[in-house]
C-alpha cells in the first residue's frame, strides 16, 4: 500500500510539472527528477529523436558524467532499440542481456547494472525514450516501477506533441574545456576534505553555461581549477585538447593572461585608477587586446571612462569589471556571482552585457549563481551536489536577459 501511495504521489507530481507549459524543458526535466527520486535511481536520461539525422540526443540527464554532446543512432543500443521498436525494455542484469552494448556514461566509470527504458510515444510516432539506470540499493526494478515510467513517458510525449517542442540537434558542439574524473582535496585537521569527488563536464565554444548548487557543493572550487587559480588533486583537465592537469606556474600565468577573463561578486577594481585605467592595466599585459576605449564602449560606459570607482554605482563598477575581462579578447569568461551585490534592474543590465558579448564575439561564458532564474538565459544548466555533477539540462529556447523576473 505504501509503495502504491508513493507511485500515485509521483504521478501527480509529474502531471503538475507538465502543466508548466511556458517552460516545457523545465517541466520535462522536473518529471525526470521525480522519476529518479521516486525510484531512488543513480541516473536518468530523456532522449529525443531528431528526425533529420535519425539520431537520439539527451534533452536532460541526471548522472555522473556530461553527455550533452553525445548522440546515438536510432536502432542501436538499448535506447535506440526502444525508440525504433516502440517497446519498453527492463533489464535485470545488463551483463547477460544481448541487447546491452554499454551506456554513454561508461567514460566516467559508471557501470549500468539494471535499467528501465520506455519509449516517448505520442499518438502518431515514437519521438525518443526515457531511461532510468541502477537503483541505489542494488535491487532490480519492478513491474510497478516500469509502469510508473510508462505513465511519465506517455504524459511527456503527449505534452511535447501538444506544445510543439522542436529540437534541432545540429552539428556536434566544439569542446573548449573537458574535466574528467576531477577530484580536489584540501587539508583538514589530521586528514583531508574531498570537495570535488569526480567531476565530469565539457564546456563548449560559444555557449553560456550556468552552474547552480548549494553553498559548499564545489562550484567555486571547480571554477578555480578550470581558471588556473587552483590545482586538481586527481583526474584530467583538457583545454582545447591540451593537458592542463598538472601545469607549470609559467603555463598558468600565460593561460590566465591570454585565454580567459574573470568577473567576481566583489568588483576588485583598483581605487586609485579610473575606469579606463583599470581596463588599460589588463590590456597592457595581453598579447592581442582590443583598446580600452572599445571595451568601455561595449559595456555601455561611454563618458564614464575618466571616473574613479568611488564615483560609479555598483552596476557601473561591475560593468568596468566586465570590460576588464573582455579587453584581452578571452576565449572564456568566468563569472562568480556577478549580480549577487546588485539590485534587480542593475542585475538585468549586467546580464544583458554578458548576453551581448557572447552573441557578438562568440565568447564562452561560465557563470556561477545562486539565482535559478538566471539559469533560464543559459544554453545549459549544470547542477552540482556534494562535489559531483548532479544533473545537466539543455535549454532549447534560452530567455533573453530582459525577460528574467525575480
Amino acid at each position: 500500500m505504501a509503495e502504491n501511495s508513493k507511485f500515485i504521489k509521483a504521478t501527480y507530481e509529474i502531471m503538475e510539472q507538465l502543466l508548466e507549459v511556458d517552460q516545457l524543458e523545465n517541466a520535462l526535466a522536473g518529471s525526470l527528477e521525480v522519476i529518479v527520486r521516486t525510484l531512488d535511481a543513480e541516473a536518468g536520461v530523456i532522449w529525443y529523436l531528431d528526425p533529420k539525422t535519425g539520431r537520439l540526443s539527451p534533452l536532460f540527464h541526471i548522472g555522473p558524467s556530461d553527455i550533452s554532446n553525445v548522440s546515438i543512432e536510432n536502432g542501436v543500443g538499448i535506447e535506440g532499440i526502444v525508440t525504433s521498436s516502440g517497446q519498453a525494455a527492463m533489464l535485470a542484469d545488463t551483463a547477460s542481456d544481448p541487447r546491452f552494448e554499454g551506456t554513454v556514461f561508461d567514460e566516467s566509470g559508471f557501470q549500468a547494472k539494471t535499467m528501465i527504458c520506455v519509449p516517448l510515444n505520442n499518438l502518431h510516432e515514437v519521438i525518443g525514450c526515457v531511461q532510468v539506470i541502477n537503483k541505489k540499493d542494488g535491487s532490480p526494478f519492478t513491474e510497478e516501477e516500469l509502469e510508473l515510467c510508462r505513465h511519465m513517458a506517455s504524459l511527456a510525449a503527449l505534452t511535447i506533441e501538444e506544445k510543439g517542442l522542436q529540437v534541432d540537434a545540429g552539428e556536434d558542439k566544439e569542446v573548449l574545456i573537458s574535466l574528467r574524473n576531477v577530484i580536489k582535496e584540501f587539508p583538514s585537521g589530521e586528514g583531508v576534505s574531498r570537495v570535488l569527488k569526480g567531476i565530469n563536464l565539457d564546456i563548449y565554444k560559444n555557449e553560456m553555461v550556468v552552474v547552480l548548487g548549494e553553498s559548499g557543493c564545489g562550484k567555486s572550487t571547480m571554477m578555480n581549477i578550470i581558471g588556473g587559480m587552483d590545482y586538481l588533486t586527481e583526474g584530467e583537465l583538457l583545454i582545447e585538447g591540451k593537458d592542463f592537469s598538472h601545469p607549470t606556474d609559467a603555463d598558468l600565468t600565460r593561460f590566465r593572461r591570454e585565454y580567459m577573463g574573470f568577473v567576481f561578486q566583489s568588483y576588485n577594481l583598483m581605487p586609485n585608477l579610473t575606469a579606463q585605467e583599470n581596463v588599460q592595466f589588463i590590456a597592457d599585459i595581453a598579447p592581442d587586446p582590443m583598446t580600452s576605449e572599445e571595451a568601455i564602449r561595449k559595456v555601455g560606459l561611454e563618458g564614464k571612462g575618466n571616473n574613479y570607482p568611488s564615483a560609479l554605482s555598483g552596476g557601473q563598477q561591475q560593468r568596468v569589471a566586465i570590460a576588464r575581462a573582455i579587453v584581452k579578447n578571452p576565449h572564456i569568461i568566468f563569472a562568480d556571482e556577478p549580480t549577487a551585490a546588485l539590485d534587480y534592474q542593475t542585475s538585468i543590465e549586467v546580464l544583458t552585457v554578458f548576453e551581448e558579448i557572447r552573441k557578438a564575439r562568440g565568447t564562452t561564458i561560465m557563470m556561477i549563481t545562486h539565482n535559478p532564474e538566471i539559469a533560464k538565459m543559459a544554453n545549459r544548466v549544470v547542477k552540482l551536489r556534494n562535489g559531483r555533477v548532479a544533473s545537466i539540462r539543455t535549454n532549447l529556447n534560452p530567455l533573453p536577459a530582459a525577460e528574467l523576473v525575480w
